[in-house]
């Protein structure tokens, strides 16, 4: 082999070793040029996450859990689920007091547990203390969602076996 061969054989070798090294380096060094270049959020949010709690036996878990779930239930527009209602109803109301409703709702073509054709976008479980032996609840319904909202009240009245008794637009205090 003369030098000039030697020499373009090295430099063959030199070459492809060069661009295996730039086939690999190249695209790890515009991952990491990336990854430097993201900057991190300017502020991070002081905002505690949001939670939710309960306690077994009190009459405010009892009556939020009934109307999440009886919301839940008939809000599903793609697939609302009246029979998880129902039970809903059978569960929480009491016999009598579901009669009563049912002929509210007969007469004035709406829900009775929600007052209204449609489901709320939004609620609140406020405690309102006790009424003779049994115990007030107020239910806030939101409808509507942006600059056009609608608020009801509902006062729900629990006995103290921790069935609901009736729902009112006007507190029994």
């Amino acid at each position: 082999m003369n030098s000039n061969t030697t020499a373009r054989t090295r430099l063959r070798r030199t070459a492809v070793i060069a661009g295996l090294v730039a086939a690999v380096a190249l695209p790890l060094g515009l991952t990491a040029s990336a990854r430097a270049s993201v900057s991190a959020p300017a502020t991070v949010s002081a905002v505690a996450p949001r939670s939710v709690s309960g306690t077994v036996g009190e009459t405010v878990t009892r009556v939020a859990d009934f109307y999440g779930a009886y919301i839940d239930a008939k809000g599903d527009y793609e697939d609302p689920d009246a029979t998880l209602a129902a039970n809903l109803r059978r569960h929480y109301l009491t016999p009598e007091f579901a009669q009563r409703l049912a002929a509210w709702e007969e007469d004035n073509g709406a829900d009775g547990v929600l007052r209204a054709q449609n489901v709320p976008a939004r609620w609140k479980v406020t405690d309102n203390g006790a009424v003779g032996n049994s115990h007030e609840v107020v239910v806030t319904l939101t409808f509507g969602s942006g600059g056009s909202t609608q608020k009801i009240k509902l006062f729900v009245l629990v006995e103290r076996y921790d069935h609901i008794v009736d729902i009112e637009t006007t507190s029994a205090r």
